[in-house]
Parts: C-alpha cells; sequence; structure tokens
C-alpha cells in the first residue's frame, strides 16, 4: 500500500483533506533542528488553523506564534499559548476585538503590527489605560503591508509619545524571496537581514531599545535563523508543506503531511475523467493544474465550482468512485475551504480535527 492510501477511505466522502499526523509531527521536528534554538521558532498558524496542530507544536516546545486573523489569534487563546503575535494591521473594529482577546485571555501575551502613526493612534487610545505591545511592520520587498525601511526610525520617533502601546519589536516578512537557487535565496535573505539590521541599530541610538525581530517565511525562516541566533522566525506551510514548496524549495526536505482524496464521477470520453474537486475543495488562486496527482498521469484542464475534468492516457482504467489522490499546489488556502480533516495513521483514518479558525470570527 502507498504511503498516501487510506484503506477505509470508501467510509468517506470526498472531496476530502487528509492529514498524516506522522508526517507532521516529523516536519515539526525538522523545523526546530533548523534552529539554533527553540525559542527562534515562532509558527505561524495561518496554515492549519486548528487546535491538534498547535497542541502538538506546544509538546514539542514551541511556546510563541503568529497569526493573521482575529479568530486565529483566539484559538490560540484559548490554547493558553504564552505569545501571540497578530501579524496584521490592526484598525477600525479589530481594535476593539483584540482588546476583547486581551481581557479575556490574561494567560497569553498578545501583541500586533503597525506601520503607520495613525493605526499606532487608534491602539493607542483604545488601550490607554492599559498596554499593547505592537512591532513596527517593515517593507522589505514584499509591498503590501510595512511602513519603508528608510521611514521606520521616524515612525518609531513618532510613536514613543504615545501611551498605550509598547514598541517591542520589528516584523519583517520577505514572502518575496522564494527562488529555487538556494544561493540567490540565501543572498536576498540576507539583504533582508541587513536592512533590518539597519532598522534596529537606528532606534538603538535614538531611544537605547534593543528590539526583538521576527522575520522570514518557509522559503527563508532558516536562513535568518542561521544568521542570527537572536532572531524569530515564523514559517507556516512547513507543518503540511506542499506541491509547490516541494518543487521550489528543493533544499527543504519537509513531507508531504496533507492530501486530497477526490472520486471520479464520471468519464466523458477516452481521454477524459471528471472529479469531484472543484473551486471549493482546492485553492483556486494558481493558474491549473492547482494539485498534483499522485501516482497516476492525470493532468487537470477545467475547473468549475464542484468538478475537475482530468485529461489521462485512458480513461478505461479508471472506474466510477475510484479514489485517487493529489497534493495541493498551495496548502494554506486549501485548509480553510474545509470544515474538517481526516486524520490518518497507519493507512487508517482514524480521526476527525475541526479546521477551528477557519471563520471570520469565533467568540469575539
Amino acid at each position: 500500500m502507498k504511503w498516501f492510501e487510506a484503506e477505509n477511505i470508501e467510509n468517506f466522502d470526498s472531496p476530502a483533506l487528509l492529514i498524516y499526523k506522522a508526517r507532521v509531527a516529523g516536519n515539526i521536528d525538522k523545523a526546530l533542528a533548523l534552529m539554533q534554538r527553540p525559542e527562534q521558532l515562532r509558527p505561524h498558524v495561518k496554515t492549519h488553523k486548528m487546535k491538534e496542530v498547535t497542541a502538538m507544536c506546544v509538546a514539542a516546545g514551541i511556546e510563541k506564534y503568529k497569526c493573521a486573523t482575529i479568530a486565529e489569534a483566539e484559538m490560540l487563546g484559548q490554547m493558553k499559548v504564552k505569545d501571540v503575535l497578530l501579524a496584521y494591521p490592526v484598525v477600525g473594529p479589530k481594535i476593539e476585538r483584540l482588546a476583547a482577546l486581551v481581557k479575556a485571555f490574561p494567560e497569553t501575551v498578545f501583541s500586533c503590527l503597525i506601520d503607520s502613526y495613525e493605526g499606532a493612534v487608534g491602539l493607542s487610545e483604545r488601550f490607554e489605560n492599559s498596554i499593547i505591545r505592537v512591532y513596527i511592520d517593515l517593507n522589505v520587498g514584499m509591498n503590501r503591508t510595512g511602513v519603508a525601511v528608510n521611514k521606520s526610525a521616524e515612525l518609531y520617533k513618532k510613536c514613543q509619545k504615545l501611551t498605550g502601546i509598547q514598541i517591542v519589536g520589528l516584523h519583517a516578512y520577505d514572502g518575496h524571496i522564494h527562488s529555487a537557487d538556494l544561493g540567490k535565496r540565501a543572498s536576498e535573505a540576507s539583504e533582508v537581514a541587513e536592512m533590518v539590521l539597519k532598522v534596529k541599530q537606528e532606534i538603538k541610538v535614538i531611544a537605547n531599545e534593543d528590539l526583538l525581530v521576527i522575520a522570514g517565511g518557509s522559503p527563508t525562516f532558516h536562513l535568518h535563523a542561521e544568521h542570527d541566533h537572536q532572531k524569530e522566525v515564523s514559517p507556516g506551510t512547513f507543518v503540511f508543506w506542499d506541491e509547490g514548496y516541494k518543487q521550489l524549495l528543493p533544499d527543504l526536505d519537509f513531507e508531504i503531511a496533507a492530501v486530497l482524496a477526490t472520486r471520479v464521477i464520471s468519464k466523458l470520453n477516452d481521454t477524459h475523467i471528471c472529479v469531484d474537486l472543484g473551486h471549493k475543495s482546492v485553492a483556486a488562486e494558481n493558474p491549473l493544474p492547482r494539485i498534483k496527482f499522485l501516482d497516476i498521469d492525470a493532468r487537470p484542464i477545467s475547473q468549475s465550482e464542484e468538478h475537475m475534468v482530468l485529461q489521462v492516457p485512458d480513461a478505461a482504467v479508471y472506474g466510477v468512485g475510484q479514489v485517487l489522490y493529489g497534493v495541493p499546489i498551495h496548502i494554506c488556502p486549501t485548509v480553510a475551504l474545509y470544515e474538517q480533516v481526516r486524520v490518518v495513521e497507519q493507512h487508517r483514518i482514524v480521526d476527525t480535527w475541526t479546521v477551528f479558525a477557519r471563520d471570520k470570527s469565533l467568540n469575539f
């Protein structure tokens, strides 16, 4: 039996997202092995959004986490983890929601990002009778959020006058760096590290504050950790891995730990079959193929909400109802499409885990 096959899959409807627990545990261990010290690792829970996977990380000795939504932050608060960075600019009603989390989960230290004076003022006004920890988000090339590196010290100086916030660190996400060439990727990550170090040194001159640094995603986290043992790094995809990173990052030997199971629902002709894997079942932000089928020659050629048409050499070898297995190109948004996942151990589906933080809000 192949490693990804579940002998009792016939008892479960499709499409289904299968999680291989032993491989998840192995990936957590591999990530920790790339650290100079375990305290460097601050996993991003946006990939899995599950209490059970977080519990596996906690059991491995990981105490600090990063997230992108209030729901993910609440999940971590419910689990009483020690330290949570909401790595997102918190504005508008999110400020009140964050304040509610801080009050509801006193055992967890929450922090968030700022990249503008206006954003900092909004937090300061809400937390004027307490203090919220914040990290200055630096735009190191991702061009998504973050203050320009050459304006970050100025932002720090302006925010020094605000009550209610405590600037504790710098955040630098370099998701734009993902070259398959390790040498090039390392060079680009080093350039980011130098930018961050320059900002850190400028602020130390201004205020004699030695700020914490959180940097990197799955392609670069090990590179940042290797060169600066004081820096925290925050990969997310590593827990499950996916076909996109498997092809793009051959130097990282994480194992595929999440697989989609789908069934043949129709045979169109001699070379085309249809499976029950539509836009609503696998991340659709990338162009086709969006999934790499395991151990079969099948090429996705079209997709709609609940259907995917595959071109195959010979449709006759497939039976209606037959289960096929494939690895998503991008696992993070694929997980968010499922309310539950099926857990596989020793070729059997043995448990069901809820994708707890996939919703926009839980209680707050």
